[in-house]
């Protein structure tokens, strides 16, 4: 998302805050219940050249969000409650909360856990098995690394040597994000070899960096323990699925199932999608999912979530804590569902006039909508 784009978003997300329209519309936009995704949690500000950035938020913002959360009149309860809360409806009960988070970091045992342990408030790690066993492939972050460090690449894309300077934070920035949607959309294993090239010429190794920053089994274990923390499956080498051949992205979901099984000796009924957004997971994901028989399955596809999610719960949207929104004006829109509700009602509205070309009208689709938008 552009830096223009965030300032957009903020700016609306405060005149819905600051008008009140948020408080007057959130008995009938909030919706039943809402999944927070996390990746990173640790403390320091921001850098200059810090494309990843997002994917961070503070202890102390956290900590201000539960409090959040449970002030607005949301129970927190953990992953394996949300099939009986939406089968069951909220109209007696309070709507509920659900935390989750990507990858395994190391500082979600540091930093995360010690605020979810004080609130006493369950919580969800989504693990890809590559990288607990110490050779995952943390790509984005080799790939903002290799820049950070170095004053000049060169890219071969499409058979086009594309040379970039590194001179300032801004030129990194460009490069970073230029390469990086590159980057999502060619194949997996060439994006990865195209990382490890630079991570070469930069002076380090890709899977010292996983080794560095991702627990290990034994650390995972030892956090598991709790009862407050459910591990979840997040695919064996976090890959695009979208990508996969249907018999790949299959093996992707069952192994790091079956793996997670096996370290933990616990079931798992829980899985998230890599980068989960229309492009890596789809209609085809999700019902490889359900065949699996795992009990729900997240995107990063933004919404709450409403009853009719009961029947899409292996296409669950979340609602992401991003570092570029960490302030309580923009969670306590967010909740209220008031933006989402906007959203939809723009697509509901166009959603006719966006047919197939032959004047026949576009297919229906299979989940609700929150749940299949982006």
């Amino acid at each position: 998302m552009s830096r223009r784009t965030t300032k957009v978003l903020k700016v609306a997300l405060s005149a819905l805050h600051y008008s009140g329209a948020d408080r007057l519309a959130a008995p009938f936009t909030r919706g039943d219940g809402v999944i927070f995704m996390l990746h990173q949690v640790m403390p320091g500000a921001r850098r200059e050249f810090d494309p990843n950035g997002i994917l961070k938020v503070t202890p102390e913002f956290l900590d201000g969000v539960i409090r959040q959360v449970r002030d607005s009149g949301f129970e927190i309860v953990a992953l394996d409650d949300v099939k009986a809360r939406l089968r069951g409806g909220a109209v007696s009960r309070k709507p509920f909360a659900v935390f989750t988070l990507d990858d395994g970091y190391k500082d979600n045992r540091d930093f995360a856990y010690p605020v979810f342990k004080r609130h006493n408030a369950p919580f969800t790690i989504y693990v890809p098995t590559a990288y607990a066993d110490g050779h995952g492939e943390l790509w984005w972050l080799a790939l903002e690394d290799a820049l950070r460090r170095l004053s000049h690449v060169e890219v071969e894309r499409d058979g086009v040597v594309q040379s970039y300077s590194l001179a300032t934070d801004a030129e990194k920035s460009s490069a970073f994000y230029d390469i990086y949607w590159w980057l999502r959309k060619i194949p997996e294993d060439r994006a990865r070899a195209v990382v490890r090239e630079l991570a070469a010429k930069a002076g380090f190794d890709v899977a010292a960096l996983c080794r560095e920053l991702v627990m290990s089994w034994d650390e995972i274990r030892s956090l598991a323990e709790d009862p407050l923390v459910t591990i979840a499956a997040h695919t064996t080498n976090h890959f695009a699925l979208a990508k996969l051949r249907p018999e790949e992205a299959r093996r992707e979901i069952a192994d790091s199932v079956a793996r997670v099984v096996k370290e933990l000796g616990k079931p798992v009924r829980h899985f998230s999608y890599p980068y989960g957004d229309d492009g890596s997971a789809g209609e085809r994901e999700f019902e490889i999912a359900r065949d699996l028989g795992i009990e729900t399955a997240v995107t990063t596809r933004k919404g709450l979530l409403r009853a009719a999610h009961a029947d899409a719960m292996t296409a669950l949207p979340r609602l992401s804590l991003n570092g570029d929104y960490q302030d309580a004006r923009y969670v306590k829109v967010l909740l209220s569902g008031l933006p989402f509700a906007l959203r939809d009602g723009v697509k509901a509205i166009l959603r006719p006039l966006a047919g197939s070309g032959d004047g026949k009208p576009s297919r229906a689709l299979k989940y609700p909508a929150s749940a299949s938008t982006r």
